[in-house]
């Protein structure tokens, strides 16, 4: 299914994994990219994510979806109680692994990435479609679970614990203020480490880079086992 580099080698699948059970009554691939990206091409059978998913519709805020704001969507996607749902993009699995914790925040932990996405699927010599998926009935029961998120009192608590890192993945110009990307303060959480999330993924491949390799890249930052880590 996976390479067997990594310690949760089951939360990834290859694209000969996906080319052989993409037409599995109970897989969902999920195109995470853009409208215009997807029209260019994706793998058979795929469904597009709405891209405004993060961005709560009553309030314009980029939170996750109440429960049952998620719960139509998903139905909308044919993504049901009993789907293994495959997520990929073309963007070093950035959103796809964004739609991977939202599933599993909302009790779908049936969830895998496409390791390489879109890039992977190419190189493999996977077939292109252009067409939309038949929609399917499903029900989807969202089960949210708030203990995987942190709150801003919880990294202000883990400000003064010693064994706490607060990892900081955004880019350089929002690390160091020069970019606010449209937020109101701009910085970083005082004692934050700075590492660009795309540091652990393979530039050319776009997989994620070796176990040994990304344990290597965290213990350089002060990012080990024995700490508590928050990311934002």
């Amino acid at each position: 299914m996976a390479t067997e580099e990594y310690t949760r080698s089951e939360l990834l699948v290859d694209a000969a994994w996906v080319d052989a059970h993409k037409d599995d009554p109970n897989v969902v691939i999920v195109d995470c990219e853009v409208d215009a990206a997807f029209a260019r091409g994706h793998i058979p059978g795929a469904v597009l994510v709405p891209d405004n998913y993060e961005k709560n519709p009553d309030t314009g805020r980029l939170h996750l979806m109440d429960p049952s704001q998620f719960k139509n969507m998903c139905e909308d996607l044919g993504i049901g109680d009993d789907t293994l749902v495959i997520t990929y993009d073309h963007s070093r699995s950035l959103t796809a692994a964004r739609l991977w914790w939202a599933l599993n925040t909302y009790g779908h932990t049936n969830t895998k990435i496409l390791n390489g996405g879109w890039r992977a699927w190419i190189s493999h010599g996977g077939v292109v479609d252009f067409g939309r998926a038949e929609q399917r009935k499903v029900t989807f029961t969202p089960k949210r679970d708030d203990s995987k998120l942190a709150t801003a009192d919880d990294l202000k608590r883990a400000c003064q614990v010693g064994d706490s890192i607060i990892w900081d993945v955004r880019s350089d110009g929002e690390w160091d203020g020069s970019n606010s990307r449209g937020n109101k303060r701009v910085g970083h959480v005082p004692g934050a480490i700075h590492l660009e999330w795309f540091n652990l993924v393979d530039s050319v491949t776009n997989e994620f880079k070796p176990q040994s390799e990304i344990l290597r890249i965290l213990t350089e930052h002060g990012i080990t086992p024995d700490k508590n880590v928050f990311t934002y």
